[in-house]
């Protein structure tokens, strides 16, 4: 029995499961039925006689190619015995196997796994003695994970370093002596490693012209899913099987380009159409996962992006219900007016269909502590529970110090970081400090390590001075300081952002034992199994090919989502803005976004005034309802009001931004989100200070400005 094609599929769909001859390139909106049109149109070939040997599928992970070829054998009734479908690894390994002798290892090699790789470069370090008595040196896997991303990126070390671990610029060098050294390593002894696979089987396809030949008449037909996350070498391995013009279709979203930190480069499916000659481009634009209003916002913020294929997302399913934009009066209060949203999806939808996302692992630790504390249960995706993570522990254990000084295991966690005292001369520290007799033993202890006798009297002084939570805080994070860009040298900063978050929900606190208490409380230890009735909490990206019913995400302001980071280069805000729209598409009913009005700043002990994120900013009034905390502590409409002169980013109006004499000296320029500006001063090398009426002043990139 033929397959009725038509009528299970929508026009687009249709069209590119018909479309078999010649490059074709799928632009597959959030939610548009992309597996289908895949398992489709594999099933099409087969049906219009085409050999399943002949069919490449490559995929980013074995089950999504499993999945598509069981669903495509379900739909034809019969097996596709002979189709080759995985991920570009195993498509290489298997390539490479059959050709050792042209790869240089005529006896064979051996695929390392990422722990033998870690091992090699420990190893190759040692010989190389780099780092000796250096105790801040890079670990192995900080060391393995900046080689490989500089080839996968194809970047120098250096390049990479400056941009993601600018911290680590002092050891530049060693990384590229044990760049070259692993390599040395590898090649002597017959080894492999997930790179290599990669790049062995591209030199091997350029170099072999028969053995390339040979592969393009096999699979005549090329598919590949997720192009949008290839990185440079995988497409020019689908290239060179593909041909100029051989029947290759890639299938994928631009708008979902978000692993550039893994090497995947969104110029890819961009460059598409101009890599294959009279590439056919089919969008498809039928949403079936959310309602027209929150597409109606996500459309919006694909709008500004600098290139893009254009798409139009629509969903024939109804609703009248509009996202909202919601402002919180501060980052603090943030956390319960999102639980009393919670509460209130919770009355519509099973708690596992609301998610709270956000961009980085840290900005959700205030609503960690809430949900914990009335008893809300959650599941964290992308990074560990806060209270879990090492340096927190390390921080909560000198806390717990204050209040009990008979808490042996926060002693032994908290002494460990003195050079020279180890667990028995913990115990025995431990042992004078709560016996009589033992005061000489201490004393020459507290004399022998400068850095005990500084601990000691830090607590004695925070004893004797009663204060709140977030002072005693400030005084173990002086001491702690030091010891956490000891400890953590790869990635200090990282988790210096999650202890100010700490601080801030110390804030909130007017006493150490409450604060302690609630971070302390803790679940079933069976919770992170259960997935019924517990709220998801997540990162944006581990979020990716998800969806819930109902979506939160937080923290919608400049500097987080945005990052920070992301504000120095436009390619990275451009991933950025791609990060939002995969966050809004998650929702299929609910989309809600908080915007705090303001961050408090934990080193001067106030809260300051926050932008929202450009891509807030950019949405026209009527595709949101927006809604603002009142100083009453309830939630109000609140009306837009056009920004003035002396207003300075939020749409109350009140001032998030500094207003200087504009220079006479140098011009106008306009910005696509802040409009028409005064250039105050040239930041060298690449950008502006621009003094935007309504906005006040902002720091732009030459290149999202145009002069006036």
């Amino acid at each position: 029995m033929s397959i009725d094609y038509e009528n299970e599929l929508n026009a687009a769909q249709f069209e590119a499961v018909q479309h078999t001859q010649g490059p074709v390139l799928v632009i597959a909106g959030a939610g548009s039925g992309k597996t289908r049109t895949i398992v489709y149109r594999l099933a099409h070939l087969v049906e219009q006689g085409v050999d399943p040997s002949q069919i490449l599928l490559l995929t980013f992970t074995r089950k999504a190619a499993q999945e598509m070829l069981q669903r495509t054998e379900t739909i034809l009734g019969r097996s596709l015995h002979g189709t080759s479908g995985g991920t570009f690894h195993s498509f290489a390994y298997a390539t490479l196997r059959m050709n050792t002798h042209d790869i240089g290892f005529p006896n064979g090699f051996t695929l390392l796994d990422r722990g033998d790789s870690e091992a090699i470069v420990r190893d190759v370090r040692s010989d190389l003695q780099l780092g000796k008595g250096d105790k801040s040196y890079p670990k192995k896997n900080t060391l393995l994970d900046m080689i490989t991303k500089s080839r996968n990126k194809e970047r120098p070390i250096d390049a990479i370093v400056e941009q993601e671990a600018y911290h680590l610029a002092s050891y530049v060098e060693d990384f590229e002596t044990i760049s070259r050294g692993y390599e040395e390593f590898k090649k002597n002894h017959a080894l492999v490693d997930y790179d290599d696979l990669l790049f062995r089987l591209d030199q091997l396809l350029s170099e072999n012209d028969p053995l390339r030949n040979q592969l393009q008449a096999r699979y005549r037909y090329i598919m590949v899913d997720e192009y949008q996350d290839t990185n440079r070498v995988q497409a020019r391995i689908v290239q060179q099987l593909a041909g100029d013009s051989g029947n290759v279709m890639a299938v994928g979203d631009d708008a979902q380009s978000i692993y550039a930190f893994r090497g995947a480069n969104v110029a890819n499916i961009l460059d598409f159409p101009k890599t294959f000659k009279g590439a056919k481009i089919i969008r498809l634009e039928q949403n079936y996962r959310s309602v027209q209003p929150i597409l109606t916002m996500t459309n919006h913020i694909l709008e500004n992006a600098q290139t893009k294929f254009e798409k139009k997302l629509f969903s024939e399913l109804p609703s009248e219900q509009l996202p909202e934009v919601i402002y919180p009066i501060s980052d603090q209060t943030q956390a319960r007016l999102v639980t009393d949203k919670i509460i209130e999806l919770g009355r519509k939808y099973p708690l596992h269909e609301v998610a709270v996302l956000f961009r980085a692992g840290y900005q959700s630790y205030h609503l960690e502590v809430a949900l914990t504390r009335i008893g809300i249960k959650y599941q964290k995706y992308g990074g560990i529970r806060f209270h879990e993570a090492a340096h927190v522990k390390d921080v909560l254990c000198l806390l717990r110090l204050v209040l009990n000084t008979h808490d042996l295991m926060a002693w032994q966690r908290s002494l460990e970081h003195i050079k020279g005292v180890g667990p028995k001369t913990v115990n025995k520290i431990y042992e004078a400090l709560h016996t009589d007799g033992k005061e000489k033993y201490l004393r020459t202890m507290r004399t022998k390590h400068q850095d005990l006798d500084d601990l000691l009297n830090e607590l004695d002084a925070i004893r004797r001075n009663p204060m709140k939570p977030s002072a005693i805080m400030e005084r173990i994070m002086t001491f702690y300081t030091p010891i956490l860009t000891a400890k953590y040298p790869d990635d200090y900063p990282k988790r210096q952002a999650g202890l100010e978050q700490l601080g801030q929900i110390a804030a909130n606190y007017t006493e150490l034992e409450s604060f302690l208490g609630d971070l302390s409380l803790d679940g079933d230890p069976d919770e992170e199994k259960r997935k019924e009735n517990a709220v998801v909490l997540s990162t944006v990206h581990s979020s990716k090919g998800l969806e819930w019913k109902a979506v939160i995400i937080i923290d919608c302001v400049e500097d987080r989502f945005p990052s920070k980071k992301a504000m120095n280069r436009p390619e990275d805000l451009e991933e950025e803005r791609r990060l939002m729209y995969v966050a809004c598409t998650r929702a299929m009913n609910s989309l809600h976004l908080f915007v705090p009005k303001t961050i408090y700043n934990r080193f001067n002990g106030v809260s300051e005034p926050a932008l929202p994120s450009p891509f807030v900013l950019e949405l026209p009034s009527h595709t949101f309802s927006r809604l603002r905390e009142a100083y009453s502590g309830g939630m109000e409409p609140q009306i837009s009001k056009k920004a003035t002169p002396a207003a300075a980013g939020h749409p109350s109006g009140e001032t998030a931004g500094s207003s200087n004499k504009p220079s006479e000296k140098l011009g106008f320029c306009k910005h696509k989100i802040f409009g028409k500006g005064k250039i105050i001063a040239r930041v060298e090398p690449n950008k502006y200070r621009i003094n935007f009426p309504g906005f006040g002043l902002k720091v732009i990139i030459e290149d999202y400005v145009e002069l006036l």
